[in-house]
């Protein structure tokens, strides 16, 4: 291969398989940085993407939880040397609106046409996008500087690369979206990566009642293992199941971590009166959901969207990686299969039949 030739991932048609091919990364220019990604994570927004619900050009190359080693850096850069250790950063804020002035990072919508829409590689000749903002199912990518988050070399960086969405967003909902006091009671609708990391930040928060609702027995036990107190089998009658174990009041904060409508309106459902309902799915942009609107008047329930955990991640990612050297945020278990690029189609499938929390790609 030539100096900019990687593997990666490829989409080139909603609904198919991902292509493992030998793509052509553009040279280093000015304000850009390159990276070998040593480890992504697979999220379910990859699979929203691949499926057709995230309207993204194609062909592109999707991942945007990863981490890796800087190895080159564009004419202007200051943030990062060769040799640093960096999480990619899928939303980074431009720094100058009136969002990124205020410190609501992760409003800024400037920074989308960097990275989402810019080609940043070409396939047999073909533009390439970065399907997520940093295209980290592959040996190496390229992105902005602001994009990057440099770590203390010590941090393993399979660990580092899920705080680069599922911990960040999950946490992050907990703790700086919601802002939940201890004390308080947790329903969380959806267990995957994301969603486990919402029961770890409930836990951190010092929630009394954590209640996990899930289809997938294997994801509710290991919610258990990280701190529910209680499961709920997302096939049955959910609602009754979460109102019984809360004397029928139902919850103070219930996030909801799938993205569809049914398990919108599922949490908002259990949320209680006066209750906070948290929606962390990223959902379809053509699904819609709806509420009536007495609900919305009499039962005072707040209803609050929530990006990338509200996070500042030059501030979020060193915080929740302290919490992870500290042993408050145990990263680790969210890791059930380390896999080889190749696999990647059978980790989406795995997935899509709710097995495990989190397959993360390990680049040799």
């Amino acid at each position: 291969m030539g100096a900019n030739a990687v593997r990666a991932a490829v989409l080139h048609e909603y609904g198919k398989p991902l292509d493992i091919e030998e793509i052509d990364l553009e040279p280093t220019g000015p304000g850009q940085v390159r990276v070998r990604i040593a480890a992504s994570g697979i999220c379910h927004s990859d699979l929203s993407v691949i499926q057709g619900k995230f309207p993204f050009p194609v062909p592109c190359v999707l991942g945007h939880e990863g981490a890796g080693v800087v190895t080159e850096i564009g004419d202007g850069v200051q943030r990062v040397q060769p040799g640093d250790h960096v999480i990619l950063n899928w939303n980074p804020g431009c720094g100058t609106c009136p969002l990124c002035q205020r410190g609501e990072i992760h409003l800024c919508e400037s920074a989308a046409t960097w990275t989402f829409n810019s080609p940043y590689a070409s396939v047999r000749g073909t533009p390439l996008f970065r399907g997520l903002g940093t295209a980290t199912f592959a040996d190496e990518t390229l992105t902005v500087e602001r994009a990057v988050v440099p770590i203390d070399a010590d941090i393993p960086l399979d660990i580092a690369a899920l705080v680069g969405c599922a911990i960040t967003t999950g946490v992050g909902a907990v703790l700086n979206t919601a802002a939940v006091p201890a004390g308080s009671t947790v329903a969380v609708v959806g267990c995957g990566g994301v969603g486990l990391s919402v029961v770890m930040g409930a836990k951190l928060a010092g929630a009394e009642r954590i209640v996990a609702v899930d289809l997938s027995a294997e994801r509710r036990a290991i919610a258990r293992s990280l701190g529910a107190t209680d499961e709920v089998d997302g096939g049955g009658d959910a609602m009754q199941a979460v109102l019984d174990l809360t004397a029928g009041l139902g919850v103070d904060y219930a996030f909801e971590v799938v993205g569809v409508p049914v398990t919108m309106q599922l949490a908002w459902r259990i949320t209680r009166r006066g209750g906070t309902t948290v929606a962390v799915g990223a959902g379809s942009a053509e699904e819609e959901t709806s509420f009536r609107m007495f609900d919305l008047f009499f039962q005072s329930r707040s209803l609050v969207g929530c990006v990338y955990g509200s996070a500042a991640p030059d501030r979020d990612f060193p915080r929740f990686l302290g919490m992870w050297k500290q042993g408050e945020l145990p990263i680790d278990a969210l890791v059930t299969e380390r896999i080889a690029l190749e696999q990647i189609n059978d980790a989406f499938d795995a997935m899509q039949a709710g097995e495990g929390a989190r397959s993360v790609i390990i680049n040799p």
